[in-house]
């Protein structure tokens, strides 16, 4: 503004000097201007010009308002055939690719001496080599996959809590999907903490989706203690770019200080990567090392568009395995314009650790637009009732429904988060 209002006085019949001062009551600019008269003297002639301040809040943007982008959400494991069909093909088309097949899933449910879930309950299964750890959901279930985690047909499982502790050899079926139930000679306790980290992609690509998710926090943590009752929350956060951007991973710990989570999620901007790839592994990573509780439910976000690079992917899976083993659920977040191997590398960590996928879609008509993912059925709300619907089913054990009202669209063949066996293949 300064500098064109100095080029506006300057006219190239004029030799000009431009110079300003600010008191804080508006810019002047004064203009000294050398003529000849028809003498052919210099006469020298100043001339100040005032112009009003400009307030900085009428240069900003307003703040996005919370309850503003529509997403959609998916369980791979409740459409097993279609998960399977879906990832069969993708992981054909990409090299390097895990396929976990949820059709022939194991789901180990510890139960107490009244018959009711037992959160967090330590599993052990027996497999050649070092023995696969586990933790048990809300549901009192762990889950896994035959193939993908190398156990045989004949395997033995062990369980541990503060109920108690019980053993159980096991032959597996060859195929379907099979449920063991163990039970605990003491109670069990219901979950009344919730721990939560957001890893969140912050290159340039990811600018829309980083404004609006500062404003959703706080609606979606009071949604969340509202259903779910007096949970203890505390919240973490990954922020991550990629090699040769000015961070790879910034970490902040968990914290119950909601509000400071808050403040550090609002001083993060979108700048940075260039390709398409970003450091998914090393942020997955760094969500490891949070100092997670043994004795509290326990979540993380995943908000992206791209995949990890290519020679990441394995230890991307490693640390998703690694979160899995502590009873952490993944719960992608695919933004505007998702890449297909990216959708495909959140599909399969969310199945790993019994969770579901989350994708923006274009219903609230901002940003970029929303890729459409391959799946057959679902149902659209706001992104924070989604976010907040998805971890109260994690907190409760149970699958939580969009409440009356707050679908805005729905895809296909929908039940209870059931679709119709449409064949759905990989775009």
């Amino acid at each position: 503004m300064r500098s064109s209002l100095c080029s506006l006085l300057a006219l190239p019949v004029l030799l000009s000097a431009c110079s300003r001062a600010d008191d804080g009551g508006g810019e002047r600019t004064t203009t000294t201007t050398r003529e000849l008269d028809v003498a052919g003297i210099v006469r020298m002639r100043d001339e100040t010009r005032t112009t009003e301040p400009v307030l900085e809040v009428n240069r900003r943007p307003a703040p996005p308002q919370s309850g503003t982008l529509t997403a959609g959400d998916h369980d791979d494991i409740l459409n097993s055939n279609l998960y399977a069909r879906y990832a069969s093909a993708a992981a054909q088309q990409q090299e390097g690719m895990p396929f976990v097949d949820p059709r022939t899933r194991v789901a180990v449910k510890v139960i107490d001496v009244a018959g009711r879930a037992v959160p967090q309950a330590r599993i052990t299964i027996a497999r050649q080599g070092t023995p696969l750890r586990l933790e048990s959901g809300a549901d009192g279930i762990a889950s896994f996959y035959p193939a993908h985690d190398g156990i045989g047909p004949s395997t033995r499982v062990d369980v541990a809590s503060d109920a108690g502790s019980a053993s159980r050899a096991l032959r597996l079926k060859g195929q379907g999907q099979q449920t063991v139930t163990l039970t605990l000679p003491g109670r069990g306790r219901a979950v009344d903490a919730l721990d939560l980290v957001l890893v969140l992609d912050t290159t340039g690509s990811m600018g829309d989706e980083m404004a609006y998710l500062r404003a959703e926090l706080g609606d979606i943590i009071a949604r969340l203690k509202r259903d779910a009752g007096n949970l203890d929350v505390r919240i973490g956060l990954v922020v991550y770019r990629d090699e040769g951007d000015n961070y790879v991973t910034r970490s902040f710990p968990l914290s119950g200080d909601i509000g400071s989570v808050q403040a550090a999620l609002d001083a993060q901007d979108a700048d940075g990567g260039g390709d398409v790839p970003e450091a998914v592994d090393r942020a997955m990573q760094a969500a490891g090392r949070m100092q997670w509780r043994a004795d509290a439910a326990k979540a993380l976000l995943l908000v992206a568009d791209a995949p990890p690079h290519r020679e990441g992917i394995a230890a991307t899976i490693d640390a998703a395995e690694r979160l899995r083993a502590r009873g952490v659920h993944i719960v992608p977040i695919a933004a505007s314009g998702v890449e297909d191997s990216a959708q495909y590398v959140m599909r399969a960590m969310a199945v790993l650790t019994q969770s579901r996928y989350i994708f923006l879609t274009d219903d609230s008509g901002i940003g970029n637009a929303h890729a459409e993912p391959d799946i057959a059925c679902y149902v659209v709300t706001r992104l924070d009732q989604t976010i907040a619907r998805v971890l109260a089913s994690i907190v409760e054990g149970r699958r939580v429904e969009p409440q009356q009202g707050e679908v805005i669209r729905t895809v296909g063949h929908y039940e209870g988060g059931q679709c119709g066996d449409t064949h759905i293949t990989a775009g």
